[in-house]
Order: C-alpha cells, then structure tokens, then sequence
C-alpha cells in the first residue's frame, strides 16, 4: 500500500512518455497514512517552515517520524521508521529547509524571527552531523559542507514575507510570480496590493526554484 502514490506517478509519467518529469507531492502537515504514502514516494524532501514554535515541534517531528532522531535513547521510534527498516523502504533525502513568509532586515531574517529560524537550523544541523547520508547534497557534483555556514549556504533558503501580496496569492490562488499590482478583493474587502512587495517576492521565489534542480 505505501507504493500506491510511487505507482501511480511512475503509471503516469510513462503514460504521458515525460520520464524526466518533476513531481511535487504537498503533504498535508499532519503525519497520516497520506504523508507516509508521499514520503514513500519522494526522493527528496523539501522542509517548510515558519518562525515561531510550532514549527520549530513541527520540524522536530519530522526528524523523530521520518528518520529515526532521538531525543533520548530511550525514545521509541514510530512505525513508518521500524517498517522502512525492516522492508527495506525508500526514505527521501533532505533537501532544503525553507524559511516562509519571515521578515526581513538587511538581507536576513529580524532578530526576533532569526532566533527560532537559527533554532531550527540547529535542530537540522545536528543531524547532519550525526547522518549526513540522509540530506541531498546539491547541485550535482558540488562539495559536500565541511562547516555550519556552507551546510546553511546549502541546505536553508529564506522566503521573504511580501505581506499583503501574499495573504491575496493564497485567497486568490494567483500564484506571486503572475499577481497584479492594485486592489483585489478578498473575503468581501477592497485591498491594495503594492508592486513594490511583488518586485521583492519574485525574484526571491525565483531564486529558490532555481536552487531546486
């Protein structure tokens, strides 16, 4: 049954004749039996987070449930970790981890979102450390980090927060990269979206989709 999604996209990409094709899997950020049936399926994982607590629990989660990290040696491992030993499963590699939607000074997250994102890194860091063939190291034939600040440079990106321009991408469905500049209408009200927040956001998600080969 964890092979349904894998099947599927393989069933497809040779329907379509695209073997070359991409796919993204969004995975819902509870770990269902859907998540399991992605990561089963996927080769890399991208790590979305934000700046504050819950994803800081969150992205601690995801370590403990997908590759085994242990707090305490005492830890119990979960299921999908004991089955994927014991069958032999595929688990995606760690890609990146992506800082969304924070706020920006100088090039760099704002203090305050900057010590929950350098928190999170230390959380990822540590397990390079200790398991350094469970990240992608990318791209192709590029070194392999040997300190904090080439994994970093590697491995975390930082999403700029376009404020406005975003809450109306999401409501809309438009995606930044198409948004007009102007009033749009979201939930009933008039709202302004600014194009200098789109010249900002554009060409820092093109950025990141150019970091993803």
């Amino acid at each position: 049954m964890h092979l349904w999604v894998a099947d599927l996209i393989q069933d497809i990409l040779t329907h379509w004749n695209h073997e070359d094709s991409c796919v993204f899997i969004d995975c819902n950020p509870s770990f269902s039996i859907y998540t399991e049936l992605a990561l089963s399926a996927a080769e890399r994982l991208l790590i979305p987070f934000s700046a504050d607590g819950s994803s800081k629990r969150a992205v601690k989660a995801v370590l403990s449930l997908v590759y085994g990290v242990r707090r305490l040696p005492t830890d119990p491992l979960s299921e999908f970790v004991i089955n994927n030993n014991q069958f032999r499963m595929r688990v995606p590699e760690i890609y990146m981890y992506i800082g969304n939607r924070l706020t920006q000074m100088n090039n760099s997250s704002a203090s305050a979102f900057k010590t929950v994102v350098d928190e999170i890194g230390d959380e990822i860091w540590g397990v390079w450390q200790n398991r350094p063939n469970a990240f992608c190291i990318h791209p192709n034939g590029a070194r392999a980090p040997t300190n904090r600040r080439t994994f970093k440079a590697m491995f975390q990106y930082e999403v700029n927060d376009a404020n406005t321009a975003s809450v109306v991408s999401g409501a809309q469905g438009i995606p930044i990269s198409v948004l007009p500049a102007g009033r749009a209408n979201v939930a009933g009200k008039s709202i302004v979206v600014n194009q200098s927040q789109l010249d900002k956001q554009v060409p820092n998600i093109q950025t990141l989709v150019g970091n993803i080969e």
